[in-house]
């Protein structure tokens, strides 16, 4: 059975959580393969109870699910305890969630670094949610960084952190004018934090693996977006993993020909946040109108969501990048009651037309959008549940957007809740 991999197609905030949780229906495995605790999903149940996720796959909603975060994740303990203390406060059976041994470890000096180092950088900085994201990714890189497995041996874990420490106080202290971290005090707080999840590490990598051979189907959920991934988004504002498709098998341990659907999720505008180019952001009313309408703020962070209208160079390339095969459009919806809906068809990079990513960050930032307008529909379309159901306009503005996207939409969110969405073609690869 396939593997099938769920990524955003734009800055992230594309409504993933609504998907997975659609999925979740489907398949017996849901992954968590990259990012952190910067990220959040939001989930609404048929019941109206909305839950915001953080590091904890989506499928923990769904009975009968096993929820794997992956190697690919950095994980702050006790951001993941709060997160668990949370689900089970309101019921939620959290027994079926897993934990890679090979997950990097958030550690106290991972936070401290980032939160001195975004202040330090001024009006340059790179709007970062300051969770020790980005440092703990160095380490992992820099091979000096803590994983879950280390929590299962604590003279190992001593040793990692007292060598981190060596070097980071320094920075802290001789660079940054802030105190010193006691590795006793870092150790100690680590354990008393890992006892509580130590028996859910586990060989993932394995296990996943062996469900696939069983015939059981595995979701790979990814955070952020496309245009957020480290290699491949508008760099240097950026996160630190790859949320695109090829990060689902680095960080899960799946091998590439063992995925056979990639899904993207596209909004039916564009939201950003946090800092960095964003060509068809919207600086009036009309940006206004989406980011109340749309419910624009952060999950995670409570930020307001810079708002755009769609834009069709990105889905295209997030089409390429990717390889997606289908396309899932959200908050359709938001856009009900607009005369018109301008979307982006090409972009103008000093005097020429472009149709395609600016291969350079100089012309990224110069691209001004060229619009074309579709006509907008007034019709609540929030009780739709077939695509012959929705008004005439929005079936066109669906249709064109695929036609500009490069990929099919296969279904369409015309709500927050689970039972709100339009499904026109199979998502599960079967």
């Amino acid at each position: 059975m396939p593997a099938i991999v769920l990524i955003g197609a734009q800055w992230g905030d594309e409504g993933k959580g609504k998907a997975t949780d659609l999925l979740g229906e489907h398949v017996q495995w849901v992954v968590r393969y990259q990012g952190g605790n910067n990220a959040g999903h939001t989930v609404v149940l048929p019941d109206g109870q909305d839950f915001a996720l953080k590091l904890i796959p989506s499928g923990i909603l769904t009975e009968g699910v096993t929820n794997v975060i992956g190697n690919g994740v950095v994980v702050d303990p006790g951001a993941l305890l709060g997160e668990l203390a949370g689900l089970e406060e309101r019921g939620v059976d959290t027994s079926r969630l897993l934990l890679s041994a090979d997950a990097h470890l958030i550690m106290p000096y991972h936070v401290a670094i980032d939160k001195v180092t975004e202040r330090y950088l001024g009006k340059a900085k790179i709007g970062t949610t300051g969770r020790g994201i980005g440092p703990c990714y160095q380490d992992k890189v820099a091979r000096v960084g803590v994983r879950a497995q280390d929590l299962l041996d604590e003279k190992i874990l001593r040793q990692k952190v007292e060598a981190a420490l060596d070097f980071k106080n320094q920075v802290l202290v001789k660079v940054y004018n802030r105190k010193a971290l006691s590795a006793n005090e870092v150790v100690d707080t680590v354990l008393a934090q890992g006892s509580h999840f130590a028996h859910r590490i586990a060989d993932t990598r394995l296990l996943l693996n062996q469900a696939l051979e069983r015939g059981e189907t595995v979701l790979l959920e990814g955070s952020q977006g496309t245009l957020l991934d480290v290699d491949h988004g508008t760099y240097p504002f950026v996160t630190s993993s790859n949320p695109t498709a090829g990060g689902a098998s680095a960080g899960s341990g799946i091998g590439p020909t063992r995925i056979t659907t990639v899904i993207g999720i596209l909004k039916a505008y564009t939201t950003r946040v946090g800092s960095g180019p964003f060509p068809t952001e919207l600086h009036d009313a009309s940006g206004e109108y989406l980011r109340k309408t749309g419910g624009e703020i952060g999950v995670n962070t409570r930020r307001p969501r810079r708002t755009g209208w769609f834009d069709a160079v990105i889905a295209r390339y997030a089409s390429r990048v990717n390889g997606i095969t289908d396309y899932f459009l959200t908050k359709l919806d938001v856009l009900s009651g607009l005369e018109k809906v301008p979307v982006c068809v090409a972009y103008d990079v000093d005097g020429t037309r472009v149709h395609d990513m600016p291969m350079t960050q100089t012309d990224v930032h110069h691209a001004i959008p060229v619009y074309e307008e579709l006509p907008g529909w007034w019709e609540d379309i929030s009780q739709c549940r077939s695509y012959e159901e929705l008004p005439a306009n929005a079936r066109a503005y669906v249709d064109r957007l695929e036609e500009l996207s490069g990929a099919r939409i296969s279904a369409i969110g015309v709500g927050p809740g689970r039972d709100q969405t339009i499904v026109r073609h199979d998502l599960t690869g079967r």
